[in-house]
This record gives C-alpha cells, structure tokens and sequence, in this order.
C-alpha cells in the first residue's frame, strides 16, 4: 500500500478484508495521479467551498471526522440493533473514506492558491467522479453506492444501511458550518 495514502488514511486499518482495504486505497493513489492537488493540499484546503472563504476546516480534517462518525454510529447500530439491522463495517468504512475521493477531480487552485470549482468540476460532481475513479480500481457496487449517494445526488434514490450512515454523518459534520443557528 502506498505510504502517502496511508499517512492521508491511517484508518484504512480499519478495514478488515485486505482487498476492499487496497482498492481503497488505490482509489485515492488513482484521484492523486489525476488531480491538480497534491496530498499535502488537502491538509489545507477547506472541505467545502459553500461556506465561504473564512472556513479554516480543512479537507481532510472534515474526511476523517466522518470516517469516524461513521464508524462510532454504525457500532452503536450493531450493538443496539443486531441482525435486526445489519451493518457491513467494511463497506461503511471503505464508503467514508471514498464519499468525497471525486473532489479531487472537482477542486482545482487557482494562480494565488485558492481552492475554487475546475471546469471538470462544474460538470460533473464528487459523487459521479468518485464512482468513476472507485469503478477504475474494482471498488465493489456496496460501496460505489454509498459514494453516489453521500450528498443530494442521492436523495432521488433508496439508499443501502451504509449509505444512510455515512450520507448522514458526512452532513452532520457539514450543515452546522453552513446553517447553524446563532445566538
């Protein structure tokens, strides 16, 4: 496995079936390979270009909180629900990590070193260039769902156990930068 994804990804670890934990991986080697944006820019860059330019979140500050949202919610699941309510830890856990792997492709920095939208980016959003870029390293159909379906995309279709809980805590940790109420 490549180092520097790991160093980005230290909880692909987490992922128990050693092939589904390489394609991961190799998902975000391929996104690096394509994108305009080098590793260490997304120590920097903000997660999200919808809450202005004074957000000091950066990418993978908000990637990895919702690998971990993701995960603690789909324990609790387990444990409170059982068989009743089956969650693939793998799945859930490969599918945080790859929700967002298309922004790669989407981001670009312009020549003062802002991150703004690349042309690719205004035609085909993170959820469709992410599957793409998963289907390119044999990403299984269980967790490409869960890529398109993280974000609005998927509101148009049903979306697996392990969509729901990464769709959710992908907007958990997004929405109160964007509209929370202050008082």
């Amino acid at each position: 496995m490549n180092q520097d994804i790991l160093k980005l990804w230290p909880e692909l670890e987490w992922i128990e079936d050693h092939s589904l934990r390489e394609k991961t991986a190799k998902t975000w080697e391929v996104a690096l390979e394509k994108s305009a944006l080098k590793a260490e820019d997304l120590e920097k860059i903000p997660f999200t270009l919808l809450c202005g330019p004074d957000l000091k979140v950066s990418f993978m500050d908000h990637k990895r909180c919702v690998v971990h949202v993701a995960m603690e919610s789909g324990k609790r699941m387990k444990a409170f629900f059982g068989d009743q309510l089956p969650v693939n830890m793998d799945t859930l856990i490969a599918g945080a990590i790859l929700a967002d792997v298309g922004k790669l492709l989407e981001y670009e920095l312009d020549d003062n070193g802002k991150t703004i939208q690349g042309t690719y980016g205004k035609y085909l959003r993170h959820p469709f260039s992410g599957v793409s870029l998963a289907e390119q390293c044999q990403v299984p159909p269980d967790v490409c769902h869960i890529i398109a379906t993280h974000a609005g995309e998927g509101d148009l279709v049903k979306r697996s156990t392990e969509a729901i809980i990464v769709h959710h805590a992908d907007f958990m940790t997004f929405l109160p930068f964007k509209s929370r109420l202050q008082i």
